[in-house]
C-alpha cells in the first residue's frame, strides 16, 4: 500500500510483534442504529487493511483477539456471528500471504471446527508475515496447560513456563494495539505481554484508520525498551 510505503523509513526502530485487540465492534453497531451483533461482521475488512499496511512497513508477527472464552457468555446471537466472523476472516486470509495459526480451545463445542486445521501452523501463499488468531481463548486455559506439564516428568528436564503453555508457539509481545478506549488487557497473552508496551485507540475498531496504526508506531517509537533491564 502506498501509504505504508511512505511512512518506511520514519520510524527508527519497529516492534517486530504487534498484538491487536479489536474491540468496540458492539458499540460501533449501537450507534449506526444496529443490532449489537451486527458488529462484528464489520470488524474483519478492518483486520486486513491493518495486516496489509503491517506487512508493507516489514513487521514480522501480529496477534489478533479473535474472541475469548468469557466472550461466548455473551447471547446466542452475538456468539455466532463473532464465530461467523473469526471463520471468514481465516477464508480471506488463505488468499494472502501469512503463516497462520489458530490457539484456542479446542476442546469446547464453542470452538469453530472449521478452524481445527489451523491449529498447526499453516502457510499461505509465500507466508510473508507470522499471523496468529486467537479463537476461543482464555488465559486460565492457557497457563494450565503449563500447570499440567511443568507438574510432570518434562519438568524434571527444566522446561520452562513459556515453552508450557498452550500459545508457546507465540512470541513475546512488543506493542499492543487496543481499540474501543478501554484500559485493559483482558486476559490477552498474559505471559507474552509481560514487556509489552500498551497503546489505547479510542475510536472502535469498525472505525479503524491507517493513522491509527502510524500514531502507535510513532508512540512505541519514543518508548524507552529496557526489557527490565
Amino acid at each position: 500500500m502506498e501509504i505504508a510505503k511512505s511512512k518506511i523509513g520514519m520510524y527508527k526502530r519497529l516492534p517486530s510483534h504487534v498484538g491487536i485487540i479489536p474491540d468496540g465492534n458492539r458499540r460501533w453497531a449501537e450507534k449506526q442504529g444496529m443490532a449489537k451483533k451486527d458488529g462484528y461482521a464489520f470488524g474483519v475488512d478492518p483486520g486486513f487493511e491493518l495486516y496489509e499496511l503491517c506487512l508493507e512497513l516489514g513487521i514480522k508477527e501480529m496477534t489478533f483477539y479473535g474472541f475469548t472464552q468469557d466472550n461466548t457468555k455473551r447471547p446466542v446471537e452475538q456468539r455466532k456471528e463473532f464465530q461467523r466472523a473469526c471463520v471468514k476472516a481465516v477464508d480471506m486470509l488463505a488468499a494472502k500471504d501469512a503463516e497462520l495459526l489458530v490457539v484456542g480451545n479446542t476442546n469446547s463445542r464453542l470452538f469453530p471446527k472449521e478452524l481445527l486445521p489451523f491449529t498447526r501452523r499453516t502457510v499461505f501463499g509465500k507466508g510473508l508475515m507470522r499471523v496468529n488468531f486467537l479463537v476461543n481463548y482464555g488465559w486460565q486455559w492457557d497457563l494450565a496447560s503449563a500447570l499440567g506439564i511443568l507438574s510432570g516428568k518434562e519438568a524434571k528436564n527444566r522446561v520452562g513456563l513459556t515453552d508450557a503453555i498452550a500459545s508457546r508457539e507465540i512470541s513475546r509481545l512488543d506493542l499492543i494495539i487496543r481499540w474501543g478506549g478501554r484500559r485493559r488487557l483482558s486476559g490477552f497473552l498474559p505471559v507474552q505481554s509481560i514487556y509489552a508496551d500498551f497503546y489505547i485507540v479510542d475510536e472502535m475498531w469498525p472505525d479503524f484508520r491507517p493513522k491509527h496504526l502510524f500514531e502507535a508506531l510513532s508512540w512505541y517509537d519514543g518508548q524507552d525498551v529496557t526489557l527490565g533491564g
